[in-house]
């Protein structure tokens, strides 16, 4: 009889134990610590670069609206400024500053753009059809 008391207690203890101990739960809060600390890093660097790509995406629309501007103007480029890059269709990407210079011969220009969440500068020579980030020497096209 008291074998078949104990028995019946062992079997309800087993079955009230359904929840995880201590040393399970710790495992699971450092595996998703340890994905986390892999994760966000890869995130920011993905942010970074979508800018990055708003900046060379507004360039080579500002070209094509430069390009507008000067086939209105047999050719030439003098007169070429921000206002006028709008009116030839051109529409900044919110938070990326673009500016335009037009050379003294009116012949070429130069277009600089920046992300106000990136520290670099990105230019466009309309003489040589070359991007390049300000202050490194990798070289993009548009």
């Amino acid at each position: 009889m008291i074998a078949s008391i104990n028995n019946a207690l062992a079997k309800k203890r087993e079955e009230d134990e359904k929840g995880f101990t201590l040393i399970e739960l710790l495992v699971v809060i450092l595996i998703i610590g340890v994905l986390a600390a892999i994760a966000i890093p890869a995130f920011l660097n993905q942010r970074q670069g979508a800018w990055e790509s708003q900046v060379k995406s507004d360039l080579a629309n500002a070209v094509i609206a430069a390009e507008t501007y000067s086939t209105n103007h047999n050719g030439s480029y003098d007169g070429l400024d921000a206002d006028e890059l709008t009116a030839a269709g051109f529409k900044a990407t919110p938070e990326v500053v673009t500016e335009v210079t037009p050379a003294a011969d009116g012949l070429s220009y130069t277009l600089t753009a920046n992300h106000g969440s990136l520290d670099n500068d990105w230019e466009f020579d309309s003489e040589t059809g070359q991007t390049t980030q300000l202050g490194a020497e990798e070289e993009e096209t548009p």
